[in-house]
């Protein structure tokens, strides 16, 4: 036979059921999944990933070309860097100065030659159309590295500055928690709304008026104070107001920031997006991506959106690399530059390209420098035309790997998959695109 209980028993319950729901639904509640195993050892604490959406023509930036002819090599000419016999496009006279900071893999191929499935393929490493949606190199990353490891920041250890960059779930088939944070906004305004985080209208005064009106409503921590779950709403609330009002919102605040170096950066959001990067590194995320936007995909006049798009990524790039090391952050943190695949060498010319580059995944480039991989070198090549892999090929696995070797975690881990299927953190050989391996040529030991 059930006794009754009190009126207070009654609430006790009811307080505790609705603490355990919002608790088992809220971000901050970080404590329901298992903790993966994993290396702890790495050079490397940070990823700062620029995304070039769309697919930058490699000619055009870290291979040219100047020999194959205008058809190939269009206008723009190669310039010398301050690396002996390495040479680059003149659009990136500051990038040129700081080549002994990064060097670039010339010779990255998949063959893929769509946006959505190549994107796909350069975030996780995979071959695209499997049945599985595997997470992306950031989620990866948050999930070793994130709260489920020890992270204790206030900021989501996954950002992408400022617009999701991806046509496919980043989290795949892991859990909603290490999807990115997209703050939205923009960073060279003068208040940076983040989203969620930074209200339109509304004063810091407004904001504490309302977190003491919350309280003074809120009953049920006063009936039931010393219960660990109600503690643990309270500690949740108490991280959303300081990311509001405390230090999360100091980060996001640029205008502490020398007046000089956010105009080295550039007063863009793009070049404050640069700078915001380097501050949440000091802050200890884990992972961020810096969303270019889709911009590069450059099939109509390839050389008006070059001379926009290039210039910008100079600046931004180049200022950031250097005042990482200004920091002692570089050695620290990992920086590379790509999108899904490269633009095709010929131009075409005619009407109503007018000078434009198709989609070419064949071969292309990347940049990565920082976070224990050496400065200054150069990684495999393409033909003289840029049209095909010369030498050392080098597959999206290879670089994720190395990425992650270089992080401490395990390439050989095995991911949590929610129906408990076996899935490792890089792909076996059936599922892999090439089989190259890890880039110990640039890999510090």
């Amino acid at each position: 036979m059930n006794m009754p209980i009190s009126r207070r028993e009654a609430i006790r319950r009811t307080a505790l059921g609705a603490a355990g729901l919002y608790l088992a639904n809220s971000l901050p509640f970080r404590t329901w999944a298992a903790t993966p195993t994993s290396k702890t050892t790495g050079k490397a604490k940070s990823v700062i990933q620029f995304w070039l959406w769309g697919g930058p023509s490699h000619l055009d930036t870290f291979d040219p070309k100047p020999d194959a002819g205008y058809d190939y090599a269009g206008p723009l000419k190669a310039i010398e860097t301050n690396v002996k016999g390495s040479r680059i496009c003149e659009l990136l006279p500051l990038l040129a100065k700081q080549a002994d900071k990064y060097s670039i893999i010339r010779s990255m191929t998949h063959g893929n030659n769509a946006h959505e499935t190549a994107a796909y393929i350069m975030q996780t490493g995979r071959k695209s159309g499997e049945h599985e949606v595997y997470p992306c190199t950031g989620a990866v990353v948050s999930l070793y590295k994130g709260y489920d490891a020890g992270y204790t920041g206030l900021i989501p250890p996954y950002i992408v500055l400022t617009e999701p960059q991806g046509r496919f779930p980043e989290q795949g088939f892991l859990q909603a928690k290490y999807k990115p944070f997209a703050t939205g906004g923009d960073p060279s305004a003068s208040k940076f709304l983040v989203e969620g985080i930074v209200a339109q209208g509304i004063t810091d005064e407004q904001q504490r008026d309302r977190r003491d009106l919350l309280h003074k409503l809120d009953t049920l921590e006063h009936v039931i104070p010393d219960n660990a779950a109600m503690k643990m709403l309270t500690k949740s609330q108490d991280d959303a107001y300081d990311m509001i009002l405390g230090d999360g919102a100091k980060t996001f605040d640029l205008s502490s920031e020398k007046a000089a170096l956010r105009d080295a950066y550039g007063r863009t959001k793009f070049g404050q997006s640069c700078l915001m990067a380097r501050r949440l590194v000091e802050k200890g995320v884990p992972y961020i991506t810096i969303n270019s936007g889709f911009g590069w995909d450059s099939h109509k006049n390839n050389f008006p959106t070059l001379r926009r798009l290039v210039p910008e990524l100079d600046r931004g790039l180049s200022t950031l690399l250097q005042d990482l090391s200004d920091h002692g952050l570089l050695e620290s943190t990992i920086v590379c530059c790509y999108g899904e695949f490269g633009r095709t060498p010929k131009i075409d010319w005619g009407s109503p390209w007018n000078g434009g580059r198709g989609h070419h995944g064949k071969v292309f480039s990347v940049l990565v420098g920082g976070g224990g991989f050496k400065g200054g070198q150069i990684v495999g090549s393409s033909d003289a035309k840029g049209e095909n892999v010369k030498s050392r090929p080098v597959y999206p696995q290879d670089l994720i790997g190395s990425m992650y070797t270089l992080l401490g975690i395990d390439t050989n881990a095995t991911l949590p998959h929610p129906l408990g299927v076996e899935a490792h953190v890089l792909p076996g050989a059936a599922d892999a695109i090439g089989s190259a391996g890890l880039l110990n040529e640039i890999m510090k030991s």
